[in-house]
């Protein structure tokens, strides 16, 4: 049981699961002032089946925690039920004084949070994010709207930040009834935990932050630093991605270094603006932001929909890339902006179909940043591509796959065709398994049936 002047630190439901680290953890940090602390992570059954490949990666990233706590004089505490419930039985239990949680920012969570502080003493610490939402802000007040001024206030209010160690000792009492671990397969290509995390984002300062702006396009180059799922899960946190960026920018040797580093730390900022764009304006996880272009008239083919979910377009890219997406549970950054391109611009179908496919899917699937991603593409967004602008998959191909790797890594029936062929191969009438191969789509009548609808939907308002 908690003696008095403990604190629970806690975790919950599939959707916003933020802060599964101990360093820089600064919800943990402040319950650990409050007294002994009871780490506690809630599985919401609401939630179990909406990824099961991301709920995976959250169940060994659980085991990791606990081990990494255990080397600590505690344990993580698992409950299973609805949050409010379980926090409740478990606040009387251990007679503990507060609750403190990392505040998180999307209106799932934000709900949630209000109706459990009504009942119980729940404390909210800011740690998701570098600057909260509410802080970087136009001189008017209002949000901003567009990534360049939004990054140039961001930074403008950048100032030093210390980060916080792991805890050397927690010391969590005995005894307190917990639910088991619930059981996961490791994911060798993406390991779960704070530690996989650190060395990732350790290699990635030494080997490749210095190129990322020539290489991080690249599909056929190992050129990002691949922490997505990470961050998205707080193994890793923001603050400190950001501070690495830092010093990486001040210690490259050129220009060109620094810049690579800068660069890294642009993307970053990306992930809080897609933030607090959601925070301010959460209407964005059902809809168009632009209400201009809330009534496309989509084309909608399920069949060709069913060809793009398991890469059967005949767009050699864009099949690489829904493969890579199926089989791994992540896909390059420079390939998901061409396959959302295709499905929403080529086969005019609704960006909230293919929304809602990469959140099944993908191991670092996040509401605001797939959300923000896919509008920008669609042109429905904040600060989007004009809606005017439509990928062309081939020309895309050829320039950031320009020997062919990575379609033959993924579509191996092509992977006899040379680096002229293979982008293309209907060009060369070339036949794949004793068939032409052919896209699903004619790309000539793409470009004027997409400004029709687009320009329908405009005419609507």
């Amino acid at each position: 049981m908690a003696k008095n002047g403990g604190a629970l630190s806690y975790d919950f439901d599939l959707v916003d699961r933020r802060d599964l680290r101990l360093t820089d953890n600064l919800a943990l940090h402040s319950a650990l002032t409050a007294g002994s602390v009871i780490p506690v992570f809630i599985l919401d059954p609401a939630f179990s089946s909406l990824s099961p490949r991301r709920n995976n990666f959250l169940n060994e990233g659980l085991h990791a925690l606990d081990r990494e706590l255990r080397k600590r004089n505690s344990y993580l505490v698992i409950r299973k039920g609805k949050p409010l419930e379980e926090l409740r039985k478990l606040f009387e239990e251990t007679r503990a004084d507060t609750i403190f949680a990392e505040e998180d920012f999307t209106p799932h969570a934000r709900e949630r949070e209000a109706l459990i502080s009504k009942i119980l003493p729940l404390q909210l610490i800011h740690g998701q994010t570098v600057h909260h939402p509410k802080h970087v802000l136009k001189p008017d007040g209002r949000p901003y709207t567009v990534y360049t001024p939004y990054s140039k206030t961001w930074k403008a209010k950048l100032n030093g930040f210390k980060l916080i160690p792991a805890p050397e000792t927690i010391n969590t009492p005995a005894g307190i009834k917990s639910d088991a671990l619930p059981a996961y397969e490791s994911n060798p290509l993406f390991p779960a935990g704070e530690q996989e995390a650190l060395a990732r984002l350790e290699e990635f300062l030494h080997k490749r932050i210095y190129a990322y702006a020539d290489d991080r396009n690249r599909m056929d180059m190992d050129g990002t630093s691949s922490l997505s799922p990470y961050l998205r899960f707080g193994m890793l946190g923001l603050r400190q991605a950001v501070s690495a960026a830092r010093q990486a920018m001040s210690a490259g040797r050129s220009a060109e270094a620094k810049h690579g580093a800068e660069i890294w730390l642009n993307e970053l900022i990306w992930r809080e603006f897609y933030i607090q764009i959601l925070y301010h304006f959460p209407h964005v996880s059902k809809g168009s932001f632009n209400p201009s272009l809330a009534n496309i008239p989509w084309r909608n083919n399920e069949s060709e929909f069913e060809a793009w979910k398991h890469g059967r377009t005949g767009m050699p890219i864009v099949d690489a890339a829904m493969r890579q997406l199926k089989q791994t549970g992540w896909m390059h950054n420079r390939a998901r902006m061409i396959v959302a391109s295709f499905l929403v611009k080529d086969l005019l179908i609704d960006w909230r179909w293919g929304e809602k496919w990469f959140m099944e899917n993908l191991l670092d699937g996040d509401l605001a940043a797939n959300n923000g991603g896919w509008q920008w593409t669609a042109g429905t967004g904040t600060d989007a591509a004009p809606y005017f602008r439509i990928f062309n998959p081939i020309l895309q191909s050829a320039k950031f796959d320009p020997h062919g790797d990575y379609i033959r890594k993924w579509v191996p029936e092509l992977s006899k065709l040379s680096a002229k062929e293979i982008h293309s191969p209907w060009d060369f009438e070339i036949k794949v398994n004793g068939s032409p191969e052919m896209p699903i789509v004619d790309r000539d009548v793409v470009k004027e049936r997409t400004l029709k609808a687009y320009s329908f939907s405009k005419t609507k308002i």
